[in-house]
């Protein structure tokens, strides 16, 4: 069925221009990803990135640009964190949230733009620390400050063309073009991966590797599941006559998803869990009481228990914070009630809100337990497995992406070939 969908997908002009675009923003991130900041030792850069792993973790995230210190090797971080801050901002200002929220398509978009704004000045102070911090361990060489003012306005400059990039993707391609980056980083790490595999194979390890194969499997399809899990409820509209015409009387669902908040608590938490580690990173080898307090940071977040609780726990919470800032049961009740439409033995109004709220609490926990169980699953199947090489391919944030970017983007393909069909028709 796919197969055919995407010989169609080639065959109309639109759709394969469309496509090309996104192959073509790909080869353009990935060449910027091989380009390297100077004066760079790659010995030192191998040795940082097995000392530090949540750099490893943060390499990941950015499709391996932090590893080639190239200049984007901040990725996207920076945009996120900034779209981050502001949400949350919403819920303190609430000049913001109606500017989110009941201004439509133009007051979303603006409020977008003050999330890329922000993000200019967070890949300044990031871009100065992941600098401050590389030269202090040696990955590369002083530099000073002309040098130092030149790299920090390169790997900005870097940050803010993916950002347009991303932009881009979004308006002239097909499916999210941020996600689509964070993807495409991510699968070009697996080959190599997979050459790693190939050097390092035991064949005494093969039982091992079959056990990873399959609870890789398990997970994958436990991420299928849920991303695809709907919760129906049922609504009905009252028979209403305008002229000499009848309209309602029919019955259909509203779906709720067990996962409405997608791989974005994942993001934001691993953003967020990030910033303190980097900063006790940058600040340990400070003396005094500051250099100790930080030192103490660092050596929690080396400690996997705290560091996964921590991450789990973050996880829920932005799960059930993400779904509260972008779906709105009154309005959704009220609009509900406005066109006729009312849950079977439910009243209209407050009492349907109150419903779904109810329905969404319970739906929503197991959507943020499951997203939490898959942010901390690559160290909980590396501890049985003894497998390191491919964690980053079977959990968190990773799998994740992949999966749920896939997914939506062939909904997307589905979509636009519809469209089409329906206009020959």
């Amino acid at each position: 069925m796919w197969t055919e969908k995407l010989v169609q997908l080639f065959k109309i002009k639109e759709l394969r221009n469309k496509t090309l675009f996104v192959l073509g923003v790909f080869a353009v991130f990935r060449l910027m990803a091989n380009i390297p900041v100077p004066g760079i030792d790659v010995g030192n850069i191998r040795a940082f990135f097995e000392q530090f792993q949540l750099f490893g973790l943060l390499n990941v995230f950015t499709g391996g640009t932090l590893e080639n210190l190239s200049i984007v090797m901040l990725g996207l971080g920076p945009y996120i964190t900034g779209v981050i801050i502001m949400q949350l901002l919403t819920m303190i200002f609430p000049a913001l949230e109606r500017l989110y929220k009941e201004e439509g398509e133009q007051g979303r978009q603006k409020f977008n733009q003050y999330g890329r704004i922000l993000a200019v000045p967070l890949a300044l102070v990031q871009g100065y620390g992941m600098l401050a911090l590389f030269q202090r361990e040696g990955v590369i060489s002083a530099l000073a400050p002309q040098e130092l003012l030149t790299s920090l306005l390169t790997i900005t400059a870097g940050c803010v063309f993916l950002m347009w990039l991303g932009e881009l993707i979004t308006e002239k391609g097909i499916g999210n073009g941020v996600s689509l980056l964070i993807f495409a980083g991510i699968v070009a790490g697996v080959p190599s991966a997979i050459r790693q595999l190939a050097v390092t194979f035991d064949p005494s390890q093969i039982p091992t590797y079959l056990l990873f194969f399959v609870m890789s499997l398990a997970i994958i399809a436990g991420v299928v599941l849920i991303n695809e899990g709907r919760r129906n409820i049922p609504v009905s509209y009252a028979k209403r006559v305008r002229g000499q015409r009848m309209f309602g009387g029919v019955s259909t669902y509203l779906p709720l998803n067990v996962n409405p908040a997608g791989v974005i608590p994942i993001i934001f938490a691993l953003s967020l869990i990030l910033l303190p580690s980097m900063f006790a990173s940058f600040l340990g080898g400070a003396g005094g009481i500051v250099g100790v307090i930080f030192q103490s940071i660092t050596r929690a977040f080396e400690n996997p228990w705290f560091y996964g609780s921590l991450f789990f726990l973050m996880v829920v919470i932005f799960t059930y914070f993400y779904t509260a800032v972008t779906f709105d049961p009154k309005a959704i009740a009220s609009n509900l009630q406005k066109m006729g439409g009312f849950i079977p033995g439910i009243r209209p109004g407050e009492s349907t809100a109150s419903f779904m709220y109810y329905i969404l609490n319970r739906v929503l926990l197991v959507g943020a337990i499951f997203l939490g169980l898959i942010a901390v699953m690559p160290s909980i199947i590396g501890g049985i497995t003894g497998v390191q090489v491919f964690q980053f391919l079977i959990g968190g944030t990773s799998l994740l992406i992949v999966v749920s970017v896939v997914l939506e983007t062939m909904r997307q393909i589905k979509a636009q070939l519809q469209m089409r069909e329906y206009e020959t028709f």
